[in-house]
């Protein structure tokens, strides 16, 4: 089974780049399962009802997200949706839910969204949470994948041996720029820090440059805006053993749109 997980997609920029270069993906690498993170896809922060659709519609098989999900009201349209996560050690008795089990040509594969805690807003323990929902997931399938949307790398690199054996893959989200740390675990859980992401480029983490170095040069407000130019997909392809839900291999992606 080879699964593409995208990073975040950033605005207009990064829905158009994965509607160009995602099915491209999906018929050159015989991709059977696309996954995304989405959170940033609206504007730049954000999802609503219209890029979900749109996402779905490129390709996108379920979406992930992380701690912008609130920042449309628009997304209580679909939180509801069975493909669409939200992080899953958020408070309890919230809309929507961390994890799905998704079905698609004979096969079944569990994902679960989880949020980091440092340098991010105090939330529930994903570690424990995570391992509180493995088992019941393993009911219906052994190969999970995680997505773990964190600021530090040491919460992600520690995610991922904490996990080790236990799922498929453990990929981090959130900074927005790929690592190159890819590997399979001891156990055979495929890693990476940081998927990248799915839009500009020429840009700091996809908005546009002139206003993040004015923010950093006075440490005044300023209205951030998504930059546009030398889109691009970055993520990684994710090659896993449906008898044993190991993984052979993680190799990582990195597409221009021209």
């Amino acid at each position: 089974m080879r699964i593409l997980f995208i990073g975040d997609i950033v605005g207009s920029p990064g829905r158009n780049a994965v509607k160009e270069l995602v099915p491209k993906l999906k018929q050159e690498r015989a991709i059977d399962l696309v996954i995304a993170n989405a959170e940033n896809s609206s504007g730049g922060t954000g999802l609503t009802p219209k890029t979900a659709e749109e996402l779905f519609a490129s390709g996108c098989d379920c979406l992930t997200t992380g701690d912008h999900i609130w920042k449309l009201k628009e997304v209580f349209k679909i939180i509801d949706h069975p493909y669409i996560l939200r992080p899953l050690n958020l408070a309890p008795n919230i809309p929507g839910k961390g994890y799905c089990v998704i079905k698609k040509n004979n096969f079944k594969v569990g994902l679960i969204n989880l949020q980091g805690r440092v340098f991010m807003s105090p939330i529930e323990c994903p570690f424990r949470a995570v391992r509180e929902l493995i088992p019941i997931i393993q009911k219906e399938t052994n190969i999970i994948l995680v997505d773990i949307h964190a600021e530090a790398t040491s919460e992600k690199v520690a995610m991922g041996h904490f996990l080790d054996g236990l799922v498929s893959a453990v990929v981090g989200t959130h900074t927005h720029i790929q690592t190159a740390d890819e590997k399979i675990l001891p156990k055979g859980t495929a890693y990476i820090s940081e998927l990248g992401m799915c839009g500009p480029y020429d840009s700091v983490i996809g908005q546009e440059k002139s206003r993040i170095i004015e923010r950093f040069l006075t440490g005044m407000p300023v209205r951030f805006e998504v930059a546009t130019g030398d889109a691009q997909v970055h993520g990684v392809i994710i090659d896993i053993d449906e008898k044993t839900a190991k993984a052979r291999s993680i190799e990582r992606v990195q597409e221009k749109l021209l």
